[in-house]
């Protein structure tokens, strides 16, 4: 049945829908009379209703079974914000596991008649799949709020946590039969349901999973989550399930209740985590934390959730490995041998992607193992293991990453640690800095690294090979003397006015339509500023028909990307993918029987050429790219220059490129040197 409020949907949205092009979209309104009037918009950017475009497309044989799904997010989307979008979702999750509505749950008329259509929806073509369809749009949506733990590290992250703790699998000697397994920051609950796989996976018997998050909607949408995987059988030997709206450092629900499992992906960097209050709290066994240091508060925590042989992994920003505000509590949770591990892991696995975030693998001594369990701290490096290559798009490998992690983790008391991973004597650790990084305390194996440098040299002799004959090229061009006649200039505004180019500004996407991180195979890469500032390299993306990849405007193939604040100024072709362009990018595409687009892009990012167009109306001189200027020459002239702004683009890119490798060539090699490697003579 069709919703009967007027939720707006764009063309774009339509086409997503109705699993077509946009194109297809434009047809239909074109061709059929009885296609539905726009209720709002524009006549370029036109919005429709929900209900009559589904109506029609159903009368039209037009609308596809299989795609029944994508027609509720819609309706979701247009009850508001995150949090009424969100209890929604959960109300409905709540009656697809076939518990009573929630009397306290101020859920709107219109979201009731919402979530009755996917209670519908679900008893036909299953709840979980539902629910777990709907969850995970309303997570993309709002992925910059909410950072959630991918669900194959969150496997890694319950199979070491089990593998650690004493008794819970059910081949352990002492085995208890059951385990207690918590998440004191459980989100919507990617842990619980992974230690729950892992644990029932192990034969560990009886489960109880306890999960609270200071967010009542995630905690909320966990709760539904855990119940519907429990409804359909994942949970038949589930002794408990209790999700709360609580945060846990503040008023812990499960104080005085211990576990075998603790897991937790704790909030970053949150200066506000009740410092000030809890400054005498009994769980501070390692010292109170610093208010920089929330996170060590986060750990402090779950070791004290743990009964004696517990096992507790929590994810973290590396910057807890090395500040030098924590660097007392990380002694004493060396000296004490609670602290059994820490792992990098590749930039990429979990938000934010831009670093290498830690794994801690944590125990808490089991009766009669004294105060002091071991003097050696394993460190493994994965970010090394499996560099990233910053010239091609990367995935993390978890099969691959998984492996070596369990692997490193497993063998931690063999005196035989296998490569990128090391036992460091705590000895060695407890020094003024308590730098717990792994790649401070590995050196990469003498192999690798040869065969590392061996292909860093190839690629370097063949970069300077081109960087010499790009010279030759460029050293040839013949240049006419200042006293030559100079054609005319024209400029950006004077072209476009003669239709010779298109010129379209960048704007900001909504922010709960950004994803962060590499996009995946059918994202829009969204490029800003500040990641030219970085390197240049886009680090969110936008969801192809969504109203914001269709409003976006869209750098293709052969378009001049122009930047349009001076402290980043340049100009360039683009090559790469279709390209969403911020605020301050300008896309401008050419007439080619008009305009040679390298000859444009050359001219424009001349820097005398900025330094003219330049405005200092505000702190941050910006650059009008109306006014650029560009001489005035015949297309054939154009595209000779075009050849000679191509090659010097290819020269500066060769020159950074070489730069970049050399400097990493010197390092390197002054290591190896310094370690005495030099191969005798024979």
């Amino acid at each position: 049945m069709s919703t009967s409020r007027a939720v707006p949907v764009t063309l774009a949205e339509i086409a997503r829908l109705a699993a077509v092009g946009r194109a297809a979209v434009s047809n239909w309104r074109r061709r059929h009379p009885s296609f539905p009037e726009r209720i709002a918009g524009t006549d370029t950017n036109p919005q429709f209703s929900l209900t009559d475009i589904e109506g029609w497309l159903r009368d039209n044989k037009k609308l596809k079974k299989s795609a029944e799904r994508e027609w509720l997010w819609p309706g979701f989307e247009a009850l508001g914000g995150r949090d009424e979008t969100g209890a929604a979702i959960a109300e409905a999750g709540r009656l697809l596991s076939g518990r009573m509505s929630d009397d306290g749950e101020e859920i709107r008329a219109d979201a009731r008649e919402l979530i009755e259509r996917v209670v519908d929806l679900g008893q036909r073509e299953g709840g979980t799949e539902t629910f777990a369809f709907l969850l995970r749009r309303w997570l993309d949506v709002h992925v910059r709020q909410i950072a959630t733990t991918p669900e194959p590290l969150a496997s890694l992250m319950a199979q070491l946590a089990l593998s650690a703790a004493d008794g819970v699998a059910g081949d352990s000697p002492g085995s208890s039969g059951g385990a207690t397994v918590m998440d004191p920051a459980c989100g919507p609950g990617h842990l619980l349901l992974a230690a729950a796989d892992a644990v029932r996976a192990s034969g560990a018997g009886a489960l109880t999973l306890l999960g609270s998050d200071r967010d009542a909607v995630l905690a909320s949408l966990a709760d539904s989550r855990l119940a519907l995987a429990e409804n359909e059988g994942h949970g038949e030997e589930w002794a408990q399930v209790s999700v709360r709206a609580a945060d846990s450092l503040r008023d812990d629900p499960f104080s005085g209740t211990p576990a075998d499992i603790v897991l937790c992906n704790p909030p970053f960097n949150e200066r506000e985590w009740g410092y000030e209050e809890l400054a005498t709290d009994a769980r501070w066994s390692h010292g109170l934390p610093p208010r920089t240091e929330p996170e060590l508060a986060w750990v402090q925590h779950c070791l004290a959730q743990l009964r004696p042989g517990g096992a507790a992994v929590l994810l973290l920003p590396p910057a807890v490995a090395a500040r030098k505000a924590g660097r007392r509590i990380r002694g004493s949770l060396l000296r004490t041998g609670q602290l059994r591990a820490v792992v990098a892991l590749p930039p990429g696995c979990a938000a934010p992607h831009s670093v290498s975030l830690h794994l801690w693998v944590l125990r808490m001594p089991a009766h009669g193992e004294g105060a002091s369990v071991g003097d050696r701290l394993l460190v493994a490096d994965a970010a090394s293991r499996f560099p990233r290559d910053p010239e091609e798009k990367w995935t993390p490998d978890w099969a691959a990453i998984s492996a070596f992690v369990r692997e490193a983790v497993a063998e931690a008391d063999s005196p035989q640690a296998p490569a990128y991973v090391r036992q460091v004597p705590v000895i060695e650790l407890l020094n003024d800095e308590v730098d717990l990084t792994p790649g401070r305390h590995i050196a990469p194996p003498p192999a690798d690294t040869a065969l590392r440098l061996a292909e860093s040299w190839r690629e370097f002799t063949g970069l300077t090979a081109n960087v010499n004959k790009s010279a030759r090229l460029l050293a040839a061009l013949d240049l006419a003397t200042a006293e030559a006649e100079t054609p005319t200039a024209t400029t950006v505004a004077e072209l476009a006015r003669a239709g010779a180019l298109t010129l379209r500004g960048g704007q900001q996407p909504p922010e709960e339509s950004i994803h962060a991180g590499p996009p995946s195979d059918d994202g829009i890469p969204l490029l800003t500023v500040p990641d030219l500032l970085v390197d240049g390299e886009p680090r969110s993306w936008l969801a192809p028909g969504t109203a914001a990849a269709g409003e976006a405007v869209i750098a293709e193939p052969g378009d001049i990307v122009v930047v349009g604040v001076a402290r980043a100024f340049s100009a360039w072709v683009h090559e790469g993918p279709p390209t969403a362009l911020g605020p301050q990018l300008h896309a401008v595409r050419v007439q080619p029987e008009q305009l040679d687009a390298w000859f444009l892009a050359g001219s424009l990012r001349a820097p005398a050429n900025a330094r003219q167009a330049g405005t200092h109306t505000t702190n941050s001189s910006r650059i009008d790219v109306r006014r650029l200027q560009i001489r005035q020459v015949p297309l054939g002239e154009q595209r000779r220059y075009g050849e000679a702004f191509r090659e010097l683009t290819a020269f500066e890119r060769l020159l950074r490129r070489a730069a970049d490798l050399g400097t990493s060539l010197a390092r390197d090699l002054g290591d190896e040197l310094a370690a005495g490697r030099l191969a005798n003579q024979a």
